[in-house]
């Protein structure tokens, strides 16, 4: 699972720190060149859905997701444990279904051929990458709700 976690890691601050020179780049060749970056648009999009779709298993490892836990210590234990396994549970749910349909768009976006307007990059391998991100995270709320710990913060 560490190793997991650090190549999650590194690949989202690549393409954080990609998209930031990009846009910095773009920038200084628009006001200094009077040219943007062909593609810049399209490539901060791609690298936006990276970033995203890489941090997303480990914001839920961590449990760092926006939560409303403000009642939770009223709570009584056994019911702060039925709510754990019920976010964890709805979570996987949720996920496997966003993959199925991801996966989905994915064979038609190759079967269809296709690509973005400006550079011709192709969506197929994109539209996969990210429906095999929505899995791993997936399975990383089985392995929470497996745990039975609650999340940070909650006890």
């Amino acid at each position: 699972m560490r190793r997991l976690e650090q190549a999650l890691g590194a690949g989202a601050g690549l393409t954080l720190f990609l998209m930031m020179a990009l846009t910095f780049l773009d920038v200084i060749g628009r006001k200094l060149v009077g040219q943007s970056v062909p593609g810049a648009t399209e490539l901060t999009e791609i690298l936006m859905l990276l970033t995203i779709f890489l941090a997303l298993p480990l914001a839920s490892l961590k449990g760092e997701h926006v939560a409303f836990d403000l009642l939770d210590n009223l709570l009584p234990r056994p019911l702060r444990r039925f709510q754990h396994f019920v976010s964890h549970g709805l979570c996987v749910a949720a996920l496997l279904g966003a993959a199925w349909l991801v996966e989905g768009r994915a064979q038609r976006t190759v079967e269809e051929g296709d690509h973005t307007a400006q550079l011709g990059i192709a969506l197929g391998p994109l539209h996969h990458l990210t429906a095999a991100l929505l899995l791993i995270t997936a399975l990383v709320h089985i392995q929470l709700l497996l745990r039975g710990r609650e999340e940070r913060g909650h006890g």
